[in-house]
């Protein structure tokens, strides 16, 4: 019996050894090299200095620990040491007492440059998206000091117009509890090179002392940095939610979101990147459709690369420049869907977003009108934030607005029409009012008659 188990074992063996050596030799014999055996050597294990901060931590901080011995990082061996260290010369070099008086140097702070070193090519995606220098400049502005965002954020919402000091902490509160957590920061760094201002941490488009860009952990939350956490449609909801962008209450209510609802737990989340195909899921999520590698389409960190429209901004336009190709995108986009629907279900889907969007534009396009013949008779004030037609027309394009072009995107009927349209018809009715009776009566009401904060 031994005997035979051992020959069976042996024949085994050589088959396996014929299974990897048989595609070898035929590329090798048909010229195609880049077929051809390649070395590939696993080196385990960690340095002295690498396993002290392991060490440390896991007395100090034993949550980070716990973190990382469960993720594919510590699976590799890839440590504190790897990531945190940093050149001496660095701006945001510093040293932690388990490391002072050495010539290690570290940062707290780990920028998308750090990523890049074993993920080059999702790094480059990922600053060419929106989600690095225009999503930070959502909340710094690029003309600073007059920038509109700038004066929201502090003159307005931090109080400054009722007398509290711009740039004190109770000014910047506003700002950083909610803004910089999804757009990010410009970090400031005190004398031992440590953040301070409440610069830091923050949201994925975070610029950095050293000139750097971007915050992968958004996604893949560290210390775990979890593929399958990215996959799922909670990564995205820490920011794409509220009245203003309801992208995840949009997806929850959309038939996509019902099947992850119900069937979620039993999807296999963990698949290598591009080998996640339906199969693994009954229905996409938010990654699926905007970077997952789908069919023919490889996993990208730009989620530019599948959008055709600007959903966004006070009006709809096809995306172009730093954007990214909104004529492409609607390709790519369709790609996508052609995995799990036929032509005439995705082109449904797509003229009921072209159309929404046309009627979202004739609103806009005719409140701009009415904004101009006010302004141009002198009967808006100053400070919109004081002026109902203003404050109304904001609501139109930031909240009703964008619900109602984004539920049509997403196939969320409650967004698109009693979030969305109903509430663009109304507000917009209501403008139409404000504007007639200024221009009879050739002056601006002493009290605005909205109700704030607006429709919601």
């Amino acid at each position: 019996m031994k005997y035979m188990v051992r020959k069976t074992s042996l024949l085994w063996v050589a088959l396996l050894l014929a299974a990897i050596m048989a595609p070898q030799a035929y590329a090798k014999d048909a010229g195609m090299p880049n077929l051809a055996p390649k070395e590939v050597v696993i080196k385990r294990g960690m340095t002295e200095e690498a396993a002290k901060c392991i060490e440390c931590h896991a007395k100090k901080t034993p949550g980070i620990i716990e973190s990382w011995k469960l993720g594919k990082m510590g699976h590799a061996s890839i440590s504190c040491y790897d990531c945190h260290v940093v050149e001496k010369t660095s701006p945001m070099a510093s040293q932690c007492e388990g490391v002072r008086g050495t010539q290690i140097f570290i940062s707290p702070m780990v920028s998308s440059k750090t990523c890049s070193r074993c993920h080059p090519e999702e790094v480059d995606q990922f600053l060419k998206s929106a989600h690095a220098d225009l999503s930070r400049k959502a909340v710094y502005d690029v003309t600073k000091a007059g920038g509109k965002l700038v004066a929201l954020q502090l003159h307005h919402e931090g109080g400054e117009f009722m007398g509290i000091k711009r740039g004190s902490a109770t000014n910047r509160a506003a700002r950083v509890s909610g803004c910089m957590m999804c757009h990010g920061s410009e970090v400031e760094l005190g004398p031992d090179n440590k953040p301070i201002n409440a610069t830091w941490p923050a949201g994925v488009g975070t610029l950095y002392p050293d000139g750097t860009v971007g915050t992968c952990t958004v996604c893949h939350t560290r210390h775990r940095f979890s593929i399958a956490e990215a996959r799922k449609p909670e990564a995205c909801a820490s920011c794409h939610l509220g009245p203003d962008h309801p992208n995840i209450e949009i997806y929850l209510e959309s038939k996509h979101g019902q099947i992850f609802l119900t069937q979620g737990d039993e999807w296999e989340w963990d698949s290598a990147p591009d080998a996640w195909q339906p199969g693994d899921y009954t229905a996409p999520t938010c990654a699926t459709c905007h970077m997952s590698g789908i069919g023919e389409l490889t996993t990208s960190h730009n989620p530019n690369e599948r959008l055709k429209w600007d959903l966004m901004h006070a009006k709809s336009v096809v995306r172009s420049g730093e954007r990214g190709d909104g004529v492409k995108g609607e390709e790519q986009m369709k790609k996508v869907c052609a995995n799990c629907h036929g032509k005439s279900h995705t082109q449904a889907q797509r003229e009921t977003l072209d159309t929404s969007v046309d009627l979202y534009n004739e609103y806009w396009d005719r409140a701009v009108v009415m904004k101009k013949e006010l302004a141009d008779k002198g009967l808006l004030k100053k400070d919109a934030w004081r002026d109902g037609f203003q404050e109304l027309m904001y609501y139109l394009w930031h909240h009703t607005g964008r619900r109602a072009r984004m539920g049509a995107a997403m196939n969320a009927p409650d967004y698109a029409h009693w979030h969305g349209f109903f509430q663009v018809f109304q507000v917009f009715k209501d403008m139409q009012d404000i504007h007639e009776w200024r221009l009879k009566n050739n002056k601006i009401e002493e009290l605005s008659t909205v109700m704030s904060t607006g429709p919601t």
